[in-house]
């Protein structure tokens, strides 16, 4: 990698490389940092890229501040064991050439290019410091990758010992977008709740469907950007401060907005159905959405998807029977959706990962060897499994 950091013309075509869909501040799930914020201390995170180029650019969100963000200087890595970063590959990234940026209430900002070759699967380090108090952060809830906090400015830090504390969540860093060689158009985008997000697989592993779909099309030959905008328990239907903005209110800015966006998977749905049995405190209220809102949400994205040139496979809600919020009623609701996504020939392709994923001795359970014991979610060859059941050429 390069040890200077350059800027370039709008006119440079931008790829995608990776990308994670924000969320609101929230206490969800694991611990993390979201509501405190930062202040003097410096962040690492991870992540492992889809794409190639020979520069590479960073997208930070404050999406869902209600200040304007202050960073005092962020850096580019390739990344060792941890919070290590392999020596002599840091380069210092920069805002309209000041090594520092105010992100806007509400708003995002790219970096300049950083001069940086990356092949697809490379993990690369984003280190970011905060000299300021930050207030509650925009972030990503579910990375299951660990991410690094160390106190003050430690963004050229040799020693991975300085980063104290850890959490499996991604902060204000809402892309990683690749440029050089030849501009793509072939973008895929995966979609959905938990089950896209990868709830369950292995931290930092790298084993959601989305990471074992990009590996089966660059083993076929056919490499292509593959990132995932999954928010673990998104609703098709409703917004939530813990789960996510509706599924129809983001899919604009968090799909078609994604560079070279080609074909979307979706699957959502399971929490629209399951929500209604069960009182959550995370989510209110729970409404039973009928099936007919819910078939108008689907085409609600699909009408979006093709009003943009997007491919939009539809997959069916897998089987969750045993889990906290099966009922007869809920069972007959996936029943009823998943018929209408394989029949009514409204997605434009269908993955079938009900099919997939029915217990051969109960259609309505998970099959056990791809359960991660919850009875709704898989294990890491349940990732893997979900990727395999898609056709890569429908894409």
């Amino acid at each position: 990698m390069s040890s200077t950091a350059h800027t370039t013309a709008d006119r440079t075509h931008w790829n995608a490389g990776w990308a994670a869909a924000m969320q609101r501040p929230s206490t969800g799930f694991d611990k993390n940092w979201a509501e405190e914020g930062f202040a003097d201390q410096t962040v690492r995170q991870i992540v492992r890229v889809t794409g190639s180029g020979t520069s590479a650019r960073i997208k930070l969100s404050n999406r869902y501040g209600t200040g304007p963000l202050e960073v005092s200087g962020a850096t580019l890595a390739r990344t060792d064991t941890g919070a290590a970063v392999l020596p002599g590959t840091g380069v210092g990234l920069t805002f309209g050439g000041a090594s520092s940026v105010t992100v806007p209430a509400g708003g995002e900002v790219h970096s300049d290019a950083a001069e940086v070759r990356v092949a697809a699967f490379d993990a690369l380090t984003v280190s970011l410091y905060f000299a300021r108090p930050t207030g509650p952060a925009t972030f990503h809830a579910q990375a299951f990758t660990t991410a690094y906090r160390a106190a003050g400015d430690q963004l050229g830090a040799a020693d991975p010992a300085v980063f104290t504390e850890t959490t499996v969540s991604w902060y204000h860093l809402a892309a990683l977008e690749l440029a050089g060689g030849e501009a793509r158009e072939d973008t895929v985008v995966v979609f959905g709740d938990s089950l896209t997000d990868g709830f369950a697989s292995t931290v930092d592993g790298n084993r959601r469907y989305s990471d074992a779909l990009a590996e089966r099309l660059a083993a076929r030959g056919t490499p292509r950007p593959v990132l995932n905008l999954g928010i673990g328990g998104n609703l098709l239907l409703n917004d939530s401060a813990w789960f996510g903005e509706r599924a129809g209110a983001r899919f604009g800015h968090d799909v078609l907005d994604q560079p070279g966006v080609r074909s979307v998977i979706v699957l959502v749905g399971l929490n629209d159905i399951g929500f209604s049995e069960v009182d959550l405190p995370s989510y209110k209220p729970n409404p039973d959405n009928p099936v007919a809102g819910l078939l108008a949400g689907y085409r609600d994205l699909i009408g979006q998807a093709h009003a943009a040139g997007v491919r939009v496979t539809g997959a069916t809600v897998l089987p969750f029977k045993g889990s906290e919020y099966h009922t007869p009623a809920a069972e007959a609701k996936r029943k009823e959706v998943n018929a209408w996504i394989r029949t009514s020939g409204e997605f434009d392709a269908v993955a079938d990962l009900a099919a997939v994923f029915a217990d051969p001795d109960d259609a309505d359970a998970l099959a056990a060897r791809y359960d991660s014991g919850d009875h709704k979610h898989p294990n890491d060859a349940g990732y893997r499994a979900m990727a395999e059941a898609v056709d890569l050429d429908t894409l």
